[in-house]
């Protein structure tokens, strides 16, 4: 991974501005009594603990945190942001030091998936391609003649979604990707397990029987128990197009495993500074550097999406799924890497020690390197865990 250079890097281009919440591993010599995990404020004066207003994120983003009114003053200070940040992403970390996680908890963790027209497409590819990366060019070509260019401006589950699936069906180029790309209902997956996704600095897993796979830059939805977005972060839903192309049945394998889900750096919650407008025309850059001296560079640009982002919130809860601690909500991808790395027509597939970056404007950026699931630091810190290590530092 990249030298470190200073803390501002990740940050949101206008720095402090926003209201961020992060969270933070905080050692035994602060808590004076044993370490564990806290909600975190990133202000320039530092980062402040938040334990003493809500123990986790999730309670907090449920009970509607604002800084209007509160006494920043009376908050534990735990360190400069630029302390933590380099000791989150230094090598080896201080353990007297707090370090920053995943700023999501206990929240369920869902996905969207194929909301852009590119990534259905990509998705039908691998279909198609039964994971086979060498069909892909020329599966390409043939389901983009098939399908020409109208479908950009298809409305999902309208009356001429529906005239297209019955072009589509003739032609003998229809697909379950095509059904939640362009019908009515979206797709919509768990993703990671409460406490499983992993956060700046850390390492992103992938399986060793998979050689097709990559990262999916990706807006993430923070959503309260009542169905209301109340702040956004950055995501990375890295996926293993080889194995999904083989059949959608393995989902699960392709997306949930070990260290597969990466969110932060931090939570910006809506204010006079960020608003869901911002959200809907906020561009996700992505950019991937190989120890092999590869490099790639590419864009998601959210108002090219073809669900509104409510309406995708809308989907995934309402009075049929209630989620009481709330949910963080991938909200898909534009990325579809084509770009070959190795042999022709073999497309984008990332290698161990891959630097991945994922940035935007208003959420500063995500950095991630990647290694093995089975090699990346096991997933041992569940609810039971977390809860028994509240109740030890009085947080219950």
């Amino acid at each position: 991974m990249a030298l470190y250079q200073n803390g501002l890097q990740f940050l949101p281009k206008d720095g402090f501005t926003g209201t961020l919440i992060g969270r933070a591993w905080i050692p035994a010599a602060l808590t004076q009594s044993i370490a564990g995990p806290s909600p975190v404020l990133i202000t320039e004066k530092g980062v402040l603990e938040l334990t003493n207003i809500a123990p986790t994120c999730a309670e907090l983003l449920n009970n509607g945190f604002s800084t209007n009114g509160l006494d920043l003053s009376k908050l534990k200070n735990l360190g400069s942001y630029d302390t933590i940040m380099a000791n989150t992403l230094a090598a080896n970390r201080d353990q007297d030091i707090p370090h920053f996680l995943s700023p999501v908890d206990i929240q369920a963790i869902k996905a969207c998936g194929v909301t852009f027209v590119v990534s259905m497409i990509e998705r039908v590819i691998e279909e198609r391609a039964a994971g086979d990366a060498k069909k892909a060019d020329e599966i390409r070509d043939k389901i983009k003649t098939g399908i020409g260019t109208d479908i950009a401006s298809i409305k999902p589950g309208s009356a001429q979604a529906e005239e297209l699936k019955a072009m589509l069906k003739a032609e003998g180029l229809w697909s379950q990707y095509l059904e939640v790309g362009i019908g009515p209902y979206a797709e919509v997956f768990t993703k990671a397990q409460p406490l499983s996704s992993v956060g700046i600095g850390a390492e992103v897993g992938i399986l060793t029987v998979s050689s097709w796979n990559n990262p999916e830059p990706e807006t993430v939805l923070l959503v309260d128990a009542k169905g209301k977005v109340v702040g956004v972060t950055l995501g990375n839903d890295v996926n293993l197009r080889d194995i999904e192309g083989r059949s959608a049945l393995l989902l699960g394998k392709a997306k949930d495993n070990n260290a597969s889900c990466a969110i932060g750096p931090f939570i910006r919650l809506f204010d006079a500074s960020f608003t869901i407008d911002h959200v809907r025309n906020q561009e996700v850059g992505l950019t991937v550097e190989g120890d092999d001296g590869f490099k790639l560079a590419e864009a998601s640009y959210m108002k090219k999406i073809s669900r509104d982002v409510l309406d995708l919130v809308g989907q995934t809860i309402n009075e049929n799924h209630q989620y009481p601690d709330g949910i963080a909500l991938f909200t898909g991808t534009l990325f579809a890497p084509t770009q070959d790395r190795g042999g022709k027509g073999m497309g984008f597939t990332h290698k161990i020690g891959d630097t991945v970056r994922i940035h935007s404007e208003k959420l500063g950026v995500l950095q991630n390197r990647v290694t093995y699931c089975h090699q990346a630091p096991a997933w041992e810190f569940g609810i039971s865990a977390l809860m028994k290590n509240l109740s030890q530092r009085g947080l219950l």
